[in-house]
C-alpha cells in the first residue's frame, strides 16, 4: 500500500537510545517505576471520585476526566519506549509512526483543552456562585469534557498524514524517543515553510488558545479575590486554583517551549530532556500535585486504599 510517496511498511529508526546494555537497563528501570507511578496515581484519583459520593461534584469530575486522559496519552508512547529500550532493533513503521503521532498530539491536545475547562469551571464558581449550581450541571459538564477530547482529536487526525506525506530524506533516522512532530518535521528534504506554520497553526489553536482563555478565566477569578471582604474567604479560593496553576504551568510551559518556537532552534538532545518532563514528569506529578494539596482529595484516596487493604485481609 502506497501512501503519498511511501509505502505504509516503511520503517523508521530511533536514534535516541542509548546503546550501552547498562544505561538501557537503567533507562527501562527509571521509565517503568514512572510509568507504574503515573498509572497507579491517576487510576487512585478515577477511582476515588467515583466510589465518594461528596465528590461528585464538577471540578472532582474534570479531574478524574484529566486523569483519565493523561492515561490514554502516556498508554499511547510510555509502553512502546520501554519495549525499544530493550529491543536491539528500535523502528517503527510509517503507519505505526502516524498512528502514535496522531493519539499522542491528540489527547495532548485534550489534555490542554480539559485545563481550559477546569479554570472556566473555578471561573463560575469564584464568580458567579449562586448560579454556579444551574450553570455547571452534568449535562454540560459531560458535554464539555466531550467537546475537549473531540477537539483534540480533530486537530490531530489530519495532522499525522499530512506531515507523512511530505518526502523524507533517505534512511530516515529520529533522534528521538517516539512519533513527535519536531523530530519528524526535520526529516523532511523539501521546502517546509509552510507546511511548518500549518502546524505551527494547529499548535497554536491546541495550546495558545487555551491558554488564553485560562488566564481570561483567572484574570476575573483574581479581580474577584481582590473585591472580596472576607480574607479567609480570598484564601480559600485561591487555594482551590493553586494546584490547577502549577499544572497549568508544567503542561503549557513544557508545550509551548516544544511546539511554539521555529524549526531552527530545536536541538535533539534538549528536544529530548524536555519530551521526558511531559510524557513522564507532568502526568506524574499531576496527581501528586492534585492530592497533597486537597484535602478532600487526600482523604478519598485513604479511604480506597483502606477498603481495598481490609477486602484483600477479609
Amino acid at each position: 500500500m502506497i501512501w503519498g510517496n511511501h509505502s505504509v511498511l516503511m520503517e523508521f529508526v530511533f536514534l535516541a537510545y542509548p546503546s550501552c546494555p547498562e544505561l538501557r537497563a537503567l533507562s527501562f528501570l527509571g521509565v517503568g517505576m514512572a510509568y507504574a507511578f503515573i498509572i497507579t496515581g491517576n487510576v487512585l484519583i478515577v477511582v476515588s471520585i467515583q466510589r465518594e459520593a461528596r465528590l461528585h461534584v464538577p471540578m472532582y469530575y474534570f479531574l478524574g476526566s484529566l486523569s483519565g486522559v493523561e492515561i490514554c496519552y502516556t498508554a499511547v508512547v510510555v509502553p512502546h519506549i520501554l519495549a525499544n529500550t530493550l529491543q536491539s532493533e528500535k523502528t517503527i513503521t510509517l503507519l505505526g509512526c502516524t498512528t502514535q503521532m496522531v493519539f499522542f498530539i491528540g489527547f495532548g491536545s485534550a489534555d490542554c483543552f480539559l485545563l481550559a475547562v477546569m479554570a472556566y469551571d473555578r471561573y463560575v464558581a469564584i464568580c458567579h456562585p449562586l448560579q454556579y449550581p444551574l450553570i455547571m450541571t452534568l449535562t454540560v459538564c459531560v458535554r464539555l469534557v466531550v467537546a475537549s477530547v473531540v477537539t483534540g482529536l480533530f486537530l490531530s487526525l489530519p495532522l499525522g498524514p499530512f506531515i507523512f506525506s511530505l518526502p523524507f530524506c533517505q534512511t530516515p533516522g529520529i533522534q528521538h524517543f517516539f512519533c513527535d512532530v519536531p523530530p519528524i518535521m526535520s526529516l523532511v528534504c523539501a521546502n517546509s515553510h509552510f507546511h511548518e506554520l500549518l502546524v505551527l497553526v494547529a499548535a497554536t489553536l491546541a495550546i495558545a488558545v487555551p491558554f488564553f482563555l485560562i488566564a481570561t478565566s483567572y484574570a476575573f477569578i483574581v479581580t474577584a479575590v481582590l473585591k472580596m471582604r472576607s480574607a479567609a474567604g480570598g484564601r480559600r479560593a485561591f487555594s482551590t486554583c493553586s494546584s490547577h496553576l502549577t499544572v497549568v504551568s508544567l503542561q503549557y510551559g513544557c508545550g509551548a517551549f516544544m511546539y511554539l518556537r521555529p524549526s531552527s532552534s530545536h536541538h535533539p538532545r534538549q528536544d529530548q530532556l524536555i519530551s521526558l518532563v511531559y510524557i513522564l514528569g507532568t502526568p506524574l506529578l499531576n496527581p501528586l500535585i492534585y492530592t497533597l494539596r486537597n484535602s478532600e482529595m487526600k482523604g478519598a484516596i485513604r479511604k480506597v486504599l483502606a477498603r481495598n487493604c481490609g477486602s484483600l485481609r477479609g
